[in-house]
């Protein structure tokens, strides 16, 4: 049987069924391309600035002096390149006057010194703690001078009885270059006084990781804090570019840029 087809309804046949393919193919298409997905950002660690030390005013009453370098050579002591070196911040107030001395928020702080001779020296070194006002010594004991020569902390044991807020504390670090101790020592001196943080920097802290805490340690005038903070994390980290960075800026900051090549070692 032969079927005769309109021609124009021929071509609305075709055309309909060439739109419809063309629609599926679309439609096909458009499922099987994948689609855009964001990728999750990793949180990015706070960035260290620059440490800006803010240098309190002196504490009132006669200026605490201090020295913050330790003589180049006595008695059997060798020539070094860098002297016994307190790491805290001097000034001249008065004129002629050099104070070596800084804040802390801590009952039992640490102090940092590099230390040029070793052990192998045989050199006996000590640290001392005296109550400023009755000259009483609150806190005394030998140091075992390191391996190789570099930056050494000495903390203030638990044990000790806590620094009181408001009191002024002398301390020195002695290396004498006779066995017996029978020589005037090079040493270095300086003051340390606790002071307890505002409310406002006290909620600032809590709310900061460690490297923010350095700067705003810094920022406030506490010193010992600043450099103690930033101590504990070089040593954790001792290959962390970041933090050998801020090391080299808080000590420059205080004119002891020069040091940060030194290495941290243990008495």
């Amino acid at each position: 049987m032969k079927l005769n087809l309109d021609p124009i309804k021929l071509f609305l046949v075709l055309t309909l069924s060439s739109t419809s393919l063309l629609s599926s193919f679309s439609l096909v298409v458009a499922q099987s391309k994948p689609t855009q997905t964001s990728q999750p950002t990793s949180p990015q660690p706070p960035k260290s600035e620059t440490p800006k030390v803010d240098l309190p005013n002196l504490p009132p009453g006669p200026p605490p002096g201090g020295r913050r370098f330790g003589g180049a050579r006595r008695g059997s002591c060798p020539d070094v390149k860098t002297p016994l070196t307190a790491l805290v911040p001097s000034t001249e107030q008065p004129p002629s006057v050099t104070n070596v001395w800084g804040l802390t928020t801590e009952e039992h702080p640490q102090l940092w010194f590099y230390l040029p001779y070793t052990k192998s020296s045989g050199y006996p070194a000590e640290f001392v703690l005296l109550d400023d006002e009755t000259k009483d010594s609150v806190y005394k004991t030998a140091i075992a001078l390191p391996a190789k020569a570099g930056i050494i902390k000495v903390p203030v044991p638990e044990n000790v009885p806590s620094l009181q807020a408001g009191k002024q504390y002398r301390w020195f670090f002695n290396v004498y270059c006779y066995p017996q101790k029978q020589s005037t020592p090079i040493y270095v001196e300086g003051v340390i006084i606790r002071k307890n943080p505002t409310q406002t920097l006290f909620k600032q802290l809590q709310k900061s990781q460690p490297i923010q805490q350095v700067n705003i340690y810094a920022n406030n005038g506490f010193w010992y804090d600043a450099l103690t903070t930033l101590g504990q994390l070089r040593q954790t980290n001792p290959q962390n570019n970041t933090l050998k960075t801020q090391w080299r800026d808080l000590l420059a900051a205080i004119g002891l840029g020069e040091l940060a090549i030194q290495p941290l070692v243990q008495p």
